[in-house]
């Protein structure tokens, strides 16, 4: 799935768990794009078998659109927390963790969220024994 479809989807788990639903022309409000650009991606999702949405009416998440937009908000949330503990001003860390938040690998994440969990000590630790196993 490209880095467009992700944010796509990702705005409109937010706009469920913020307001109950989600509409084409919120989603359009969020990201800052028209409405024909939501209607396309919103059908690229259904084909993906991730959203459900009759013409008009709200969108729907499936069972695995909802695990995928939660994966996605959730590494958004965590590279914005690190962002943040390294005293990065809260409108820049939103942006830039949507940025990184699809190109980083599960190790980074993993030794990212371990230093924003632990205070970086256990992040440390992970990576002198991988150190050592290799």
């Amino acid at each position: 799935m490209t880095k467009a479809l992700e944010d796509y989807l990702e705005e409109v788990h937010v706009l469920i768990l913020q307001k109950g639903k989600a509409r084409v022309r919120d989603v359009a409000h969020d990201l800052n794009v028209k409405m024909p650009s939501v209607v396309k991606a919103l059908a690229e999702l259904k084909k993906l078998g991730l959203v459900n949405q009759e013409p008009y009416g709200d969108i729907e998440l499936t069972a695995k659109g909802r695990r995928i937009a939660a994966s996605v908000l959730g590494r958004h949330t965590l590279l914005k927390a690190f962002l943040m503990k390294l005293n990065v001003p809260e409108e820049q860390a939103d942006n830039d963790a949507c940025l990184m938040e699809h190109i980083l690998s599960a190790t980074t994440l993993d030794r990212i969220r371990d230093f924003v969990e632990g205070g970086g000590a256990r992040a440390k630790e992970k990576s002198d024994k991988n150190k050592e196993t290799k």
